[in-house]
């Protein structure tokens, strides 16, 4: 997690960097934020994504176990 979390601040930095050399209303200016919100975006879904609790990893291992049946209505 800290190597996107490292490349969202070099983006940051190079985006800064870019929009004061080609100003804030340029298409260079527009790409280099739209690459740090896409890079933003992609650490939220990381941090979204849960491991299987004790529960579903144990169903995983053993299917027919009591525990793990479903029932439909």
């Amino acid at each position: 997690m800290s190597n996107i979390t490292e490349k969202i601040q070099e983006e940051l930095k190079q985006a800064r960097e870019t929009c004061e050399v080609s100003g804030t209303g340029s298409k260079e200016c527009a790409a280099a934020w739209d690459a740090v919100e896409e890079l933003q975006a992609e650490s939220s879904h990381q941090k979204q994504s849960k491991g299987k609790n004790s529960l579903e990893v144990y169903c995983d291992d053993n299917p027919d176990a009591a525990e793990c049946r479903l029932y439909e209505d």
